[in-house]
């Protein structure tokens, strides 16, 4: 027996075996369910670990390749709300499927990332899903690129949920959403109401699910036929506070418009306060939309105009879809739609 550290003994695979009359690789067997054993051994084996109360190392466990299935979420920020809830359906899905799901939030450190991946490679988990826009440079596809086949090659799989694809032949899965075209049919829902100079509120300028928002954003005015105000596309982060202090530097600058498009409804939060503060009132002197339809939305005064993405279904999907693969399959590409939801903060232009 060794011993624990508060000085008790703790006992180890080698005193089960011993009372159980086996050998230790039987007892593996047993406590791993990879091999088949009579169901008196098993009998034995597992009357031994009740008696001396054995826990295995589920360390040594993972290494070994027995266990409860493992996967990875990764993502930025695990307070985000949509985030949030793409992190319910990954859980929900991966205890359906009988997986254990570990979730790292990285706060923006590629190096963090990096080591984590690596430690569920070396755990062998049965997938890896990482989550959220990225800067789409050379840098992250040679990284990324690297992730993927040091886990393909481990028996395990990438999954980019809302990241930028790697291009053909990697050995990943991309699960996204219509992110531009969800903008896109916003922005024209707001222009059909008469409004012709439409602030935004956006996010980093080299985050792909930022620049598509903004991309959406632009082709609807061309659609239009209306020209879009470099000076109404302000740049933040997807936060609440981003959008209190960019809607407070418009109002000062004093730029004309009649409606705001926020990057996410987070950021609309922040705006709404901000026009409220001024003395404004919405929709009746500014409309205003956001994105992504997480829950309080619906109980912002007025109820936010939105876009739905099925952030819940993205996470079952992204681990559906990776446990339903083997390593050898290469590059997926699953999209999935995005609509609008119409309330109460956006009026017609009378």
């Amino acid at each position: 027996m060794t011993r624990k550290s508060g000085g008790a003994s703790r006992s180890t695979i080698r005193d089960v075996a011993l009372r159980a009359g086996v050998s230790a690789s039987t007892v593996s067997r047993v406590l791993g369910g990879a091999y088949p054993v009579s169901s008196a051994t098993r009998t034995r084996v597992m009357r031994a670990v009740r008696d001396l109360d054995y826990v295995a190392d589920a360390r040594a466990k993972a290494v070994a390749g027995v266990g409860t299935p493992t996967l990875a979420f990764v993502l930025e920020d695990i307070t985000g709300p949509s985030f949030a809830h793409m992190a319910h359906g990954v859980e929900r899905e991966a205890t359906r499927l009988g997986h254990l799901c570990l979730v790292c939030s990285t706060e923006g450190d590629v190096q963090h990332e990096l080591d984590f991946v690596e430690m569920m490679r070396a755990q062998r988990a049965a997938a890896v899903i990482l989550v959220g826009g990225s800067a789409d440079t050379p840098e992250y596809r040679e990284r990324t690129r690297r992730m993927a086949d040091s886990l393909a090659s481990a028996g395990s799989r990438l999954v980019l949920c809302g990241r930028p694809p790697l291009g053909p032949g990697a050995p990943v899965t991309v699960i996204e959403y219509d992110n531009e075209g969800g903008a896109y049919a916003l922005v024209a829902h707001v222009l059909a109401q008469g409004h012709r100079r439409i602030l935004f509120l956006g996010g980093k300028p080299d985050h792909t699910t930022a620049l598509g928002r903004e991309r959406g954003y632009l082709a609807a005015h061309r659609a239009r036929g209306v020209d879009a105000d470099p000076a109404l596309l302000l740049h933040g982060d997807f936060t609440r506070d981003s959008g209190h202090r960019l809607m407070r530097q418009a109002l000062a600058a004093e730029l004309e418009f009649t409606a705001v498009v926020a990057a996410t409804d987070m950021v609309a939060a922040g705006a709404l306060t901000a026009l409220h503060e001024a003395g404004l009132n919405v929709p009746g002197d500014v409309s205003l939309a956001g994105y992504d339809d997480i829950p309080f939305a619906r109980d912002l005064h007025p109820a936010l105009t939105t876009v739905h993405v099925p952030y819940e279904e993205l996470g079952r999907l992204a681990v559906r879809t990776a446990l339903g693969r083997t390593a050898e399959t290469r590059a997926e590409h699953l999209l999935l739609g995005t609509h609008v939801v119409v309330r109460d903060s956006v009026r017609a232009v009378e």
